[in-house]
């Protein structure tokens, strides 16, 4: 069974980032789509606008939108409303609700090498800066994550790792760096654990 990481803590954070473009530029934007089917690599992941600097990410945080539905552009709808500048997370992972079950949707922050407006509380400004934050859609205190959004994370979560050198140690879940339940009491941890350990 597939049973990954998943989980976004729809949290939002209190942390607004200022950039140095306007705000309109980071709306709902381009934000790019893949069509993740089994066997096919996510290496476009990587070819982004600004080079992936070697150490450049620390950790990674799986968060879910705390909602049944939703899509990439209405979570950067209501993070523009929270004053966030656009999407806070670097990836989103649709679950069938507002977009394709299982697909990975790329943020402007990942492809332009930003900081996240991911994580709320006291270890906010350290984990935004530093962590990759992966959104899945859902709630997972409610509902399980679907087959196919839990294997485009670990897929995804495998990637990121490789490509970054992110130690298994610093894969987190959103509630252990923020004041929230994120992923949810449903979100398989213990397989999720496991799979990062091995590395698949």
């Amino acid at each position: 069974a597939l049973a990954l990481v998943a989980a976004m803590t729809g949290v939002g954070g209190l942390l607004m980032l200022l950039e140095d473009r306007p705000v309109g530029a980071n709306a709902p934007l381009a934000l790019v789509s893949l069509t993740d089917a089994p066997g096919r690599s996510l290496d476009a992941i990587f070819d982004t606008r600004a080079p992936i600097e070697t150490g450049r990410w620390k950790g990674l945080v799986v968060h879910h939108s705390g909602a049944p539905m939703g899509s990439p552009e209405s979570i950067t709808e209501d993070h523009n409303n929270r004053g966030f500048r656009g999407l806070g997370y670097h990836f989103v992972i649709s679950n069938g609700q507002g977009a394709p079950d299982g697909q990975v949707f790329v943020g402007y922050r990942w492809q332009d090498q930003l900081p996240g407006v991911h994580v709320a509380g006291p270890l906010a400004e350290q984990f935004n800066r530093e962590t990759i934050g992966i959104c899945l859609v859902g709630d997972g205190e409610r509902r399980a994550f679907t087959e196919a959004q839990l294997a485009s994370l670990a897929r995804l979560v495998s990637a990121l790792r490789d490509e970054t050198e992110i130690p298994a140690e610093a894969v987190y879940l959103s509630r252990d760096v923020s004041p929230t339940s994120g992923p949810g009491r449903l979100f398989p941890e213990a397989v999720f654990r496991e799979l990062v350990a091995s590395g698949r």
